[in-house]
């Protein structure tokens, strides 16, 4: 069944969401100072993540122990007229075909005001994912079922970067989509992306202020994006216009881009950026910290925010993704030790 769930979450292709500094500017930075005290994480996150987890959790659990009732009693009048406790029982059915139902991995997401839960629930070999939103009494407000593919071997499963990388950016940012798993992470069905991460700006329960349909309401728009680690510019590419939030470029899927050779056949890909913002061109030989553009809205994307992802090789959407790993970073206000962050987590550059 399908009822509109989890719309904020449509980020696609190298996508997610993010207002900034001067957008015209473009002096590079080179290793800019970063706080020494780590961020905490914003208030009210951690319950907020907590009763949603809860929330979810206790919907999944009434799905498998077959308590179709309940569940049909938690959700909002008009969702219920749809899913009734037949149509209900009939998915269930469908997925007792495939084997005994048992629990899975499980994700929260708190975008624009919208509380939503993913929880994977597993049947004999396969396994599909229960997506739900909750309205602010609770009620569920939307409920889908998604079908998840056997993912392909992951050819750099385990590998240990050989480049040294910072966060690329000052500034605590949220990790939207991030991860080994499609749950956590939806880029992992593509090869290039297997590693790759969505990052925005998360405020007040929400990567925007106001309604969202301005990039400049989004916390992210315009922030600097600097270089990971020395490196040499393979492609810089700026023509691109932004779209507005809610639209999106499928032509030019990387929308304004840099490409960065890490040295040991390792390449960065950090993409969506602003139109008109990006300072280095291919060939040009960067450092650590030194500005390559601004945080944009640009291409395949539903609104501003960094895509980045390392890979094996220089073209997009060519390759296998490698597994990333920063160093000097801080996770939810807390110095860590070389790390790969993963969805939910709040992350910055402390060294």
């Amino acid at each position: 069944m399908s009822l509109r769930a989890l719309p904020v979450l449509s980020l696609v292709f190298l996508s997610a969401a993010c207002g900034g500094e001067n957008k015209n500017a473009t002096t590079p930075m080179v290793n800019r100072p970063a706080a020494r005290t780590p961020t905490p994480v914003p208030a009210g996150y951690a319950e907020a993540s907590e009763r949603t987890a809860r929330a979810g959790r206790a919907a999944l659990g009434l799905f498998v122990d077959d308590k179709l009732g309940e569940l049909h009693a938690l959700l909002q009048p008009e969702l219920a007229a749809l899913a009734t406790v037949d149509v209900l029982a009939g998915v269930r059915a469908k997925v007792l075909e495939a084997g005994a139902i048992g629990r899975g991995e499980d994700a929260v997401f708190l975008l624009g005001g919208v509380r939503a839960f993913i929880g994977d629930v597993k049947a004999g070999p396969h396994v599909l994912s229960a997506a739900m939103s909750f309205d602010e009494r609770g009620k569920l407000s939307s409920l889908n079922f998604i079908p998840r593919s056997d993912l392909p071997a992951d050819p750099h499963a385990g590998r240990a970067m050989k480049a040294r990388l910072r966060v690329p950016f000052d500034g605590q940012w949220w990790v939207l989509w991030g991860g080994d798993s499609e749950t956590a992470n939806y880029h992992v069905v593509a090869p290039d992306q297997r590693h790759a991460y969505d990052l925005v700006m998360w405020k007040d329960g929400a990567t925007h202020t106001g309604d969202g349909k301005q990039n400049d309401q989004y916390f992210c728009w315009g922030q600097p994006i600097v270089a990971p680690a020395d490196a040499t510019v393979v492609v810089a590419e700026d023509g691109n216009r932004d779209n507005p939030p809610g639209t999106m470029d499928p032509e030019h899927k990387a929308g304004n881009h840099v490409i960065l050779d890490l040295g040991g056949g390792e390449f960065a890909l950090l993409a969506h950026l602003q139109q008109g913002s990006v300072a280095v061109k291919a060939g040009d030989v960067v450092k650590a910290g030194q500005r390559l553009g601004l945080t944009g809205n640009s291409g395949n994307t539903s609104e501003p925010h960094l895509h980045f992802h390392v890979q094996d090789g220089p073209t997009p959407f060519a390759g296998n993704g490698v597994p990333v790993w920063f160093d000097g970073v801080c996770t939810d206000g807390q110095p860590a030790a070389r790390t790969s962050p993963v969805h939910g987590q709040f992350i910055e550059h402390c060294r």
